[in-house]
């Protein structure tokens, strides 16, 4: 029998300097039953031209290149419409795949039923020029941000705690197919795809590092919680979809721990606007602490506590 197509999303923006080495990594994986489609979302920086030098020399590539630039959420919709594998990777072209990667991945999902909707694995760290940073778990358990790795239902988790590394991810078909797809009003797609899916399906954790996650100084995890910060009101909107999936006490602590905390991110980041979503409903779900009640009045003073959120970040997470 035929092993179960995997479809496998690169997206690509930006990517002129990285683009080749991800989609290499994925074309020369020991599994051969996939669909490759590259995808550019209407980058400005030459990646278009290496894209096509790509498609030359690999024919079975699908290539499609967005007239103009819609975002990850939207730009993944556009081309997983396009899947036709039994499994999905949304897999961005300045990661890189360890050679076993989807192979291991495959052979670990079919041990479980439908009710398993993902496979993530651990993970490794790189710098903009591949040089070894970290691993992802050993870095969270030894600041003690975790002290498990969820599995099976994980809607609390996902809700209250960031664990997962998002592009170790293979997803079931059917998982996104129920989900519609990503939230195009969102300009992130994680914390929203976590909660959703997670709330039906189960996760399952492979404990093997085979996704190069690389680091550059425009990603998402250096630029969160800056003044600016543009996906805080991405946040907000995931929360209020939580407030109407949640089932019980459980979920409703998971989602006042995640309000509290992105409340508090929001006042230290100088992000005041946001801090006021936050504030409005964490008053509406939980009685107000004198922490809540300290943050306010620095939010309503515009206490300018950035450099000192930075400075902590940098002693806490380094």
């Amino acid at each position: 029998m035929e092993p179960p197509l995997v479809s496998v999303i690169c997206l690509c923006y930006n990517h002129a300097r990285f683009v080749r080495e991800a989609v290499t990594s994925v074309v020369g994986q020991t599994y051969k039953n996939l669909q490759i489609i590259v995808a550019d979302d209407n980058s400005k920086d030459g990646s278009v031209s290496e894209i096509q030098k790509l498609k030359i020399e690999y024919p079975q590539l699908e290539i499609l290149l967005l007239a103009k630039n819609v975002g990850n959420c939207k730009a993944f919709n556009t081309v997983y419409r396009l899947a036709k594998g039994k499994f999905i990777i949304d897999f961005a072209t300045d990661d890189v795949m360890t050679p076993d990667r989807i192979e291991k991945q495959v052979r670990f999902f079919e041990q479980f039923d439908q009710k398993v909707g993902v496979v993530f694995t651990d993970a490794t760290y790189i710098d903009e020029d591949g040089k070894f940073l970290r691993n992802h778990f050993q870095f969270l358990f030894r600041k003690k941000l975790i002290t498990h790795i969820p599995q099976g239902d994980v809607y609390r988790d996902v809700l209250s705690t960031y664990f997962i590394p998002g592009p170790t991810m293979m997803v079931r078909r059917e998982v996104l197919d129920c989900m519609g797809g990503y939230d195009e009003e969102l300009t992130y797609e994680d914390f929203d795809f976590w909660v959703r899916s997670a709330r039906d399906y189960r996760y399952a954790f492979l404990n093997e590092k085979l996704t190069h996650i690389r680091k550059l100084s425009h990603s998402m995890s250096t630029t969160q919680y800056v003044p600016g910060d543009r996906h805080l009101q991405s946040t907000y909107r995931v929360c209020l979809k939580a407030q109407a999936l949640n089932r019980d006490p459980g979920d409703h602590a998971a989602l006042i721990k995640r309000v509290r905390y992105e409340y508090r991110q929001s006042v230290l980041s100088e992000n005041y606007s946001d801090a006021n979503l936050f504030y409005t409903l964490l008053k509406e779900i939980d009685r107000l602490t004198i922490g809540d009640y300290l943050l306010a009045f620095a939010r309503t003073r515009r206490i300018p506590l950035s450099s000192l959120r930075k400075w902590y970040h940098m002693l806490r997470y380094s």
